[in-house]
């Protein structure tokens, strides 16, 4: 009888790595520190009709395969039924061989159900019906879902202005996973659109109780938000940054560019610049002054189809890698933070892998000894999370810095079926390893390797973030 596709060492290619990986890897917990999980819906312990709810609902990766291989996008973003879209995925699943989308749909279906068969149109209608009975357990909830793949920690994605209220609930009902908020501002320097812009600012008055009418009260307001998310037990910010920003200004400009905003008149390129400098250095003192660590995803040249844009919204699937450029900018942010001593823990993905050499030379700049591995170069981020993305960074890390301080994997995901994302992940590094030993380039000595391994997978995130695993973070008042 052939092996499953999914078999017990799938990608393990030498004895090395298949014990690196089944001894050392498989058993490590999840600490998922970046991810877009809806904090609703584990509050609610959603449960699910049916896979395509689970699998398809909000996946731009899958959508975009769907429209490359001729589907409408009724089925794909539309009105269609939920069986008509799983359809229209099922037929779609053969044509992406060689796309990890191939992979991580048959690592879902049997790590999360037990399924070997292979999704196809042939396969569909079984899998779909033997699927939505299993979803229909309380194991198959949301949180059953986390906690199967042995998930520890989540971390989500929040504006300044959310309310928190789930991750309160969450807490207070003693989840057995830590969920988090993470700050995530964008919108609040976000000035090439003034009416947007004052919306949220007045939307951010609002959350933090405060009347913005000015720079300065704007900052306060920020700073009140920022210190709600740390009773919470926020301990990450994240940005979404289509270059780093590093103009040279005074206070006063910045204070006189909020002005110009608030009486609705647009700024230049050159005055939004200065504003995104402006705050984003701010926002990089808060996070020093509490020890959060700080995130910075950047290189995306988002909602380039400006028709589907407006038909369906942003992280619909039109977006695509930029190529800004980022070394200058990036050295004067952080140099001006270092040379304040107000630089902190930092985390920098970029999406264009001609950055690798980059990011993994530009981290070592600003290694200070103070905590290990202070500056990460991140895990391949979005359409570098494959094997050669993935492969890409960990070889540049391992180049030109230490590999074995690396704080690992993260979903980035929405949907409660990315966890074998981790898996995915681990089972590279450790083919990696294993062939490195078969060559005579890295030491056949397996207890080093492993620990190595599992500090990757698991211990190194523990230590980095320094968030309390035992205990939930205590209810806070807005």
């Amino acid at each position: 009888m052939p092996k499953p596709f999914i078999h017990e060492d799938f990608l393990l290619s030498n004895d090395v790595a298949r014990t690196l990986y089944h001894e050392y890897a498989k058993s490590m917990p999840i600490f998922d520190y970046h991810c877009h999980l809806s904090p609703a819906e584990i509050a609610e312990n959603r449960s699910y009709d049916n896979l395509t709810q689970v699998w398809l609902y909000g996946d731009h990766y899958k959508w975009r395969a769907m429209r490359t291989g001729g589907v409408p996008e009724r089925l794909c973003t539309g009105d269609a039924g939920d069986w008509e879209k799983f359809q229209a995925w099922a037929q779609i699943v053969p044509q992406t061989l060689r796309n990890p989308l191939y992979h991580w749909t048959h690592l879902e279906l049997k790590r999360y159900f037990g399924i070997d068969q292979r999704l196809s149109p042939e396969t569909a209608k079984p899998i779909f019906e033997a699927t939505r009975e299993m979803l229909q357990t309380d194991a198959f909830r949301a949180r059953g879902l986390m906690q199967s793949m042995k998930v520890k920690v989540v971390c989500t994605t929040d504006d300044p202005v959310d309310s928190l209220e789930h991750h309160r609930q969450i807490a207070a009902e003693g989840f057995a996973v830590k969920v988090l908020p993470t700050w995530r501002p964008d919108k609040a320097m976000a000035a090439e659109n003034i009416e947007t812009l004052n919306a949220y600012i007045d939307a951010l008055g609002r959350a933090a109780d405060r009347d913005i009418s000015n720079y300065d009260t704007y900052l306060e307001a920020l700073r009140r938000r920022h210190d709600y998310f740390h009773q919470m037990g926020c301990r990450l910010s994240d940005h979404g940054l289509e270059t780093f920003y590093a103009e040279p200004y005074h206070d006063e400009d910045i204070r006189a560019l909020f002005d110009k905003i608030r009486s609705r008149r647009p700024l230049h390129p050159a005055e939004q610049r200065q504003f995104k400098s402006a705050l984003l250095h701010e926002f990089a003192v808060m996070d020093h002054e509490k020890g959060w660590t700080q995130q910075f995803h950047y290189g995306a040249m988002r909602n380039v189809n400006s028709r589907m844009f407006e038909r369906l919204g942003p992280d619909t699937g039109f977006d695509s890698i930029g190529d800004r450029p980022v070394a200058e900018a990036a050295s004067a942010f952080f140099d001006r933070l270092c040379r304040q001593g107000k630089l902190t823990k930092t985390i920098l993905y970029n999406l264009n892998p001609r950055d690798n050499a980059l990011l993994a030379t530009m981290i070592g700049n600003y290694q200070d000894g103070t905590v290990p591995g202070k500056m990460q170069f991140g895990s391949g981020w979005w359409f570098l999370d494959q094997k050669d993305g993935m492969t890409a960074q960990i070889n540049a890390l391992s180049n030109m810095g230490l590999l074995s301080r690396f704080v690992g994997m993260l979903t980035d995901s929405r949907s409660f079926l990315s966890y074998p994302r981790h898996e995915y992940f681990r089972r590279i590094l450790c083919d990696i390893l294993g062939r490195e030993v078969e060559s005579g380039e890295l030491p056949d000595e397996i207890d080093l390797l492993g620990r190595m391994v599992q500090d990757i997978s698991f211990n190194n995130a523990k230590r980095y973030f320094a968030i309390d695993l035992d205990e939930s973070a205590p209810p806070a008042k807005k």
